[in-house]
C-alpha cells in the first residue's frame, strides 16, 4: 500500500508538484525541470498506470482513498498525501472535484522516425498551441482508429493536465512524437510514405467526402484562427476540406479534427 501521509499545510514543500496548476509558465518549467506531469480524476490516473507512467506521488481528498485502493496498493513505495478538499483547492488553486490527483514519471518521447515506421494513419498537429484543443484531438484520433500524432515544436504539451483531461487518457494510448525541425516534417512524412493531407476552410479545395482515402494519410491541422501555415497549405500533397453549410465557414479545429479522422477511416 502506497504510505499515507496526512498533510495539514499547503507550504509542505513535499507538495511542490501541485501547486499552482493553472499556472502555464509556472508548471511548463516545473514538469520539465523535473520530468513530470499530473494527472486529474480517478479514470485518467488509472489509465496513466496502465499505460506504464511510474507514479512520484498522490494527492487526494481521504473520500477517494476507497475508490483508488488497488492503485495505491499497486504502489507501496508512493506517499499518498491526504489532504481536505479545501486544502487540496488552496494548493492547486482550483476546486478538484474529481478528488484524486497523480503526480507521473514522464518517459522520453520517440524519435519521429519510429513512430511513423508503425503506423499507417498520422495526425499532425502544427503549432496547436491551447491545450483543449490538443487533449481533444488525441481523444477523437484514438477513438477514429488513427494510429500516432506528431507535433510541431511549438505545439502545446499533450502531456499538460489540461491535455490530459480533456483527452481521458487518451494521450497514453495514441504514440506522438515532436518534430525538432519543423522545417524538415514535410519530407520526413512524405520519406515515411504518407501523403500529406492539409485540412482548410478554403472552397477550393476538396471534398473530403468524396476524397479517395490514399493508403498512409497524414492529416495536417493548424492553429485554432490561423489554420495551416502557407508553406504547408501550397506544400501538402493534397488540401482538403469538410463541406459546410452555406453561412458557416468553418469548425474549431478539434471538431474538424474529429469529423476528418472518421472521412480518412471510413470503411
Amino acid at each position: 500500500m502506497a504510505e499515507l501521509v496526512q498533510v495539514e499545510s499547503a507550504a509542505d514543500p513535499r507538495l511542490a508538484d501541485y501547486v499552482d496548476l493553472r499556472d502555464i509558465q509556472l508548471r511548463r518549467r516545473l514538469e520539465t525541470e523535473h520530468g513530470l506531469f499530473i494527472a486529474e480524476g480517478e479514470k485518467v490516473v488509472r489509465r496513466a498506470i496502465e499505460a506504464g507512467h511510474r507514479p512520484r506521488s498522490f494527492l487526494m481528498a481521504s473520500r477517494w482513498l476507497a475508490g483508488l485502493a488497488d492503485v495505491l496498493e499497486s504502489a507501496p513505495d508512493v506517499p499518498c498525501f491526504v489532504v481536505s478538499e479545501a486544502l487540496a483547492e488552496e494548493i492547486t488553486g482550483f476546486h478538484v472535484h474529481r478528488g484524486a490527483l497523480a503526480s507521473m514519471h514522464r518517459r522520453p518521447l520517440p524519435p519521429v522516425e519510429s513512430v511513423l515506421a508503425s503506423a499507417t494513419r498520422v495526425v499532425v498537429l502544427e503549432d496547436v498551441v491551447d491545450h483543449t484543443n490538443v487533449g481533444a484531438i488525441f481523444r477523437s484520433a484514438a477513438a477514429l482508429g488513427f494510429d500516432a500524432a506528431v507535433l510541431s515544436p511549438r505545439c502545446a504539451d499533450p502531456l499538460y493536465r489540461r491535455s490530459v483531461k480533456v483527452s481521458m487518457g487518451a494521450v497514453f494510448a495514441l504514440p506522438y512524437a515532436r518534430f525538432g525541425s519543423w522545417r524538415e516534417a514535410m519530407e520526413v512524412l512524405r520519406a515515411s510514405g504518407f501523403t500529406t493531407l492539409a485540412l482548410t476552410p478554403d472552397p477550393e479545395a476538396e471534398d473530403l467526402a468524396a476524397l479517395v482515402v490514399p493508403a498512409r494519410p497524414a492529416l495536417i491541422v493548424g492553429a485554432e484562427g490561423e489554420g495551416l501555415s502557407a508553406r504547408w497549405l501550397e506544400g501538402a500533397d493534397r488540401r482538403v476540406r469538410i463541406r459546410m453549410t452555406d453561412g458557416i465557414d468553418s469548425l474549431n479545429v478539434a471538431a474538424a479534427t474529429a469529423v476528418a479522422c472518421w472521412a480518412l477511416t471510413r470503411g
